[in-house]
């Protein structure tokens, strides 16, 4: 999803009414920060450690390889269970899936509905491989094929299971709901674009076709995240929640997977170590927060989500091990700083080689994962779409309804258990914490949250593939002025920063494809064929496979030799040194005596 296709950050191309509300009513994280790519985006939120110490950081898990998030890493609803946590997950998993032991219920979550490749179609719920032309079905619930899903479409599936995981929670207990949406990736590349008809007719103002349809996709997104934080609302499950949005990383504008998202004004796309395919959209929502209603510009890694979220939940973070992410919640609860002063945005030595790091506001980047494409700035501003932003539709969404109705109890509880001291003032400082938005405050924050590049500058070329390139983030977050030249005492600062990193690694873990995975050979699915494959050998070196396959022959030949005899033989003859014929034709005659004996 791209950094412009949220209202929140400024764009009036797309509106966003529901995930704005929740924006705006928490805290924007402006300086938000993920992997590139998918697979390792998702291992780092669930792992706390960046891709280079899992082996996650070249590419993403292709859908016939035999690999996944290794095993031998704690994820964070493993940690949360500690705590009497219900762990669910819907949605998109991309974590591996050649063996059970690489799915989401065998990983810590309690449940599963969604699909274990990186896309499918939002309809049929194919997946059609990326790089080799097998096609199957992917559609599960825990490890069970869910055929029932075919015709509906997805976001609206995953919708509906996370608002009936949310009625029937037990309340007394904790909940983790990790809900990774398909929306806005696209399907497969025979029909890539998918959106209900009446709502891409919502977008005529919107001249490419595919970005319409896009538009359409993110839309039906936003409808999902009301209907998520109505459902919390109505089970008074907001009084004590901590509710994200984020996304994975930038949108590819164009090339493999494109869906027509817009970074802008941001460089690169997704699988770039530009900022366009790194700093993430993120918001964050709770009635816990002091301060809310903000912008925070501090740094902030994906990582940082598995020791902040356990921290809130009261464990011990230092249980957690060794691990890259950084306890945010202190800062997040008081609006202190941020304790992040650095991190690694990733190191990929495959292929085409890159690396890039940020340490306060510089950024250092070497190298290209896409080589000389993909380096520049791309999408559409939006600017143009002949659409006013609406602070009312944002406060009449779903989610805008369900938290400004969560508010104004506050307010009036506070003022009731005040007014019940006999000495009590209540004072507009005493409901402050749950000051509802306005207008203004809603503007203010749009206009805080909204990046501009810098007008009438000197641009300064990087050229990645032939010299590091260094940048000041703070005042030009749209990376046009490379300072590497004018500034080498920090390059050599952070190449020692970089090395340091790199003397970290460990390999990576991909492995080729295996021709085994083609759904064709398992009832056309996407299922964990080294499993299945297994089971098949087992079978066939088991005490029952030679005695079975021993009786199907048997009957083979009986039946071939039935159907080679002319049948003339059966009308007029009965040989009795036939063994074969007289046993079968006896048993017949018996029984058929027997039939008369007893009419009689």
């Amino acid at each position: 999803m791209g950094w412009n296709d949220v209202g929140f950050h400024g764009s009036d191309q797309i509106p966003t009414p529901n995930i704005d509300a929740l924006a705006y009513n928490g805290i924007i994280l402006n300086q938000h920060y993920t992997p590139a790519l998918c697979s390792p985006s998702r291992s780092a939120l669930l792992t706390g450690k960046y891709p280079i110490h899992t082996g996650m950081q070249h590419l993403v898990i292709l859908e016939d390889e035999p690999w996944g998030l290794g095993l031998e890493e704690k994820l964070l609803p493993e940690v949360l269970a500690r705590k009497g946590y219900r762990n669910h997950a819907i949605g998109k998993w991309h974590l591996g899936f050649f063996r059970k032991e690489y799915t989401p219920t065998y990983r810590g979550f309690h449940s599963h509905f969604g699909y274990w490749q990186g896309f499918q179609d939002y309809y049929n719920h194919s997946v059609s491989a990326t790089m080799v032309p097998y096609d199957g079905y992917d559609m599960r619930r825990g490890l069970d094929v869910d055929w029932s899903a075919v015709g509906h479409y997805s976001t609206d599936l995953f919708t509906r299971e996370a608002v009936k995981l949310i009625r029937e929670h037990d309340t007394r207990q904790p909940m983790f709901l990790y809900m990774a949406h398909l929306a806005p990736h696209t399907a497969n590349v025979r029909d890539p674009f998918q959106a209900p008809d009446s709502l891409v007719a919502k977008f005529a103002h919107i001249a490419d076709p595919e970005r319409r349809v896009y538009a359409a996709m993110v839309s039906k997104l936003d409808e999902s995240v009301g209907e998520v934080v109505a459902a919390l609302r109505a089970r008074s499950m907001l009084d004590n929640s901590v509710v994200i949005f984020m996304s994975d990383n930038g949108a590819p504008t164009h090339g493999i997977h494109s869906n027509r998202g817009s970074n802008y004004p941001l460089r690169g796309i997704k699988n770039s170590g530009w900022e366009g395919g790194v700093r993430g959209i993120a918001a964050v929502w709770s009635p816990l927060f002091k301060q809310k209603q903000t912008v925070s510009n501090q740094l902030m890694y994906i990582t940082d989500w598995m020791p902040t979220l356990c921290s809130a939940a009261g464990l011990d973070v230092k249980d957690l091990g060794e691990i890259d992410g950084i306890d945010m919640w202190e800062a997040l609860v008081n609006g202190g700083a941020s304790p992040r002063k650095e991190f690694v945005y990733n190191i990929d030595d495959i292929d085409n080689p890159y690396a890039a790091i940020r340490s306060g506001d510089w950024k250092y980047i070497v190298g290209s994962a896409t080589g000389e494409r993909n380096n520049e700035w791309y999408g559409e501003s939006g600017s143009d779409a002949g659409i006013v932003f609406s602070p009312q539709s944002v406060m009449m969404s779903k989610a805008g309804a369900a938290i400004s109705a969560f508010l104004i109890k506050q307010q009036i509880q506070e003022k009731i258990r005040r007014a019940a001291s006999p000495n009590s003032v209540v004072e507009e400082k005493d409901i402050r914490d749950w000051r509802l938005l306005n207008e203004t405050t809603m503007l203010t924050l749009r206009q805080q949250a909204e990046l501009s590049c810098q007008q009438n500058v000197t641009e300064v070329e990087c050229r990645p593939l032939v010299a590091p390139c260094l940048f000041n983030l703070r005042d030009d977050p749209c990376e046009r002025v490379n300072l590497a030249a004018s500034n080498p005492t920090v390059v050599a600062d952070m190449e020692q920063l970089l090395s340091k990193y790199r003397s970290t690694i460990v390999p990576a873990k991909n492995v080729p494809g295996e021709e085994s995975a083609n759904p064709i050979y398992w009832n056309n699915t996407w299922s964990c064929w080294h499993d299945e494959m297994e089971r098949r050998d087992d079978f066939l070196h088991s005490d029952y496979f030679v005695p079975l396959v021993a009786a199907v022959v048997l009957v083979a030949v009986v039946l071939a030799m039935l159907l080679l005899t002319p049948r003339h033989f059966f009308e007029n003859q009965i040989v009795p040194d036939s063994p074969k014929t007289i046993s079968v034709f006896t048993l017949e005659h018996a029984t058929e005596n027997e039939k008369r004996k007893g009419k009689q």
